[in-house]
């Protein structure tokens, strides 16, 4: 069975992704900037409305690149420790999804080893700054033998369609030593065809539908976008379909 990851940053979302069938949520706050780290109310009110869904918690410090000085590790490791200590039910497991890169490209060794040493025995997949790294099959080689579980990428490419061939090159370098899993345009549409051609075991993407604001946009006080992105019922149902669940 593939296994299928949604990323959200909406609260309702973790439930409609559980109530849904989904395996995993990737919890994230400002995904218009590729993801950074939800504030612990966020985190502690998910862990409060799931009951079997596993959680992992984005954390990036913030936008931009994935070169972090001391400080913003030093955040990090505060983050993972405070989101460690809030409290989930017994089905649910929380990790972290983290990454740190040198200025040259490579794994950032030290920050990622800070980072999974405060995650304790938590899952910790290493995020898209993978596909920056200017060496996939390198980067790949590193974080097996630091211990990662999981990383999510794209092959390098804009998209998981586009970086295929490379998806099943990472595959099969990886064996059981390490999950690839897939992101990146991934839809109903193709996932079938991603998974055939790459031999993935799960997939990850937003399941996103855009919905009325329900502010007054027009209000000249106010105004703002008069739309905005929530999880879709109906995206996770035909991604399953799609996996054949």
């Amino acid at each position: 069975m593939t296994g299928l990851e949604i990323c959200l940053e909406d609260l309702d979302g973790a439930v409609t992704a559980e109530r849904c069938g989904a395996d995993r949520i990737e919890l994230c706050a400002g995904l218009v900037e590729g993801g950074t780290t939800p504030s612990i109310g966020t985190v502690r009110t998910v862990l409060g409305r799931v009951d079997r869904i596993d959680v992992q918690v984005i954390v990036r410090q913030r936008g931009g690149d994935f070169v972090y000085t001391r400080a913003e590790v030093d955040a990090m490791c505060a983050d993972i420790e405070a989101i460690r200590a809030v409290a989930s039910a017994p089905g649910v497991r929380v990790g972290f999804v983290l990454g740190a890169l040198n200025r040259d490209g490579t794994v950032d060794r030290t920050a990622v080893r800070r980072m999974l040493d405060v995650s304790g025995d938590a899952p910790v997949t290493f995020h898209k700054a993978f596909d920056e790294t200017p060496d996939l099959d390198a980067a790949l080689d590193t974080l097996v033998e630091l211990g990662i579980d999981r990383i999510l990428t794209s092959g390098g490419a804009p998209t998981a369609v586009d970086g295929a061939d490379t998806l099943a090159r990472l595959v099969a370098r990886a064996g059981d030593r390490i999950t690839i899993l897939p992101a990146g345009g991934i839809r109903p549409h193709n996932a079938a065809e991603i998974v055939a051609r790459t031999g993935v075991t799960e997939v990850h993407l937003r399941a996103a539908a855009a919905v009325q604001h329900a502010g007054h946009a027009d209000s000249p006080a106010g105004g703002g976008a008069s739309i905005r992105l929530v999880t879709s019922a109906a995206v996770i149902d035909d991604m399953l379909e799609a996996l054949g669940r």
